[in-house]
């Protein structure tokens, strides 16, 4: 049985992918049964080769198009057969280590999700403040209390995964969309680190130009959900 699938969504991550897949099975190893699933968004770099001949518990999913982290994830969280799904940013920036740390707080936890929060980024200039100023209208207008809801770190059960509704960027809302399907969220520091080769493939229109709209259409969904408890199956006397 898989206890976690860790998926990590690639786009033209070539120099950074299949150092993160040999740290991932140096972390993991003995300590959880784990598979690792990168889910290729179209890159044209040779990352699902890359990520293949990096080591053991691989499986690649590929698009054969662009379309987007949120969709790559999505078809990650369906194919995924762990009981438990994290989630890692393919250019190395999140650390496997604080996943095998966790690990141990995972495995006995009831249903939540837990969320990183980078200790300290390392992120550009525009890229901070564009990413702080996302977080400032989400938390005023959802009230998730994220501090940090772009972190790459995200661990949280699978079949709650399956079931979050999907859209472009929705997984700069992963907190809020838990909160909305009935999970709790444990925030825990993680570790931020330099990439290795290589460009972050968001800027600042695809990043903030876009979050308020972004965060109106959740708050939306939020207003717009009920939630149906426990659904039982009734049987006539003669069946």
């Amino acid at each position: 049985m898989t206890d976690l699938t860790v998926v990590i969504p690639v786009y033209n991550e070539s120099g950074n992918i299949g150092a993160l897949v040999t740290e991932i099975n140096q972390a993991l190893s003995g300590v959880a049964a784990y598979e690792i699933l990168i889910v290729d968004d179209g890159s044209a770099d040779g990352s699902a080769e890359e990520a293949l001949n990096a080591g053991h518990h691989i499986r690649v999913l590929r698009h054969t198009k662009r379309t987007g982290k949120s969709r790559a994830l999505v078809s990650g969280f369906q194919a995924a057969k762990g009981k438990w799904v994290a989630t890692l940013d393919g250019d190395g920036q999140n650390n496997p280590s604080d996943l095998a740390q966790l690990w141990s707080r995972i495995e006995k936890s009831q249903p939540v999700l837990f969320a990183g929060v980078r200790k300290r980024r390392n992120d550009g200039v525009v890229k901070l403040l564009t990413s702080k100023s996302a977080n400032f209208i989400r938390k005023r207008l959802l009230r998730d209390n994220c501090r940090d809801a772009g972190c790459g770190f995200k661990v949280l059960p699978a079949n709650i995964a399956k079931g979050l509704p999907y859209f472009d960027n929705m997984h700069r809302f992963l907190p809020a969309l838990s909160i909305r399907a009935g999970l709790p969220v444990i925030e825990v520091d993680v570790e931020d680190r330099p990439r290795l080769a290589g460009v972050s493939k968001y800027g600042f229109f695809d990043r903030a130009a876009v979050a308020f709209l972004d965060t109106v259409g959740v708050f939306w969904l939020i207003r717009r959900y009920s939630d149906p408890g426990v659904v039982n199956e009734m049987n006539s006397a003669e069946s």
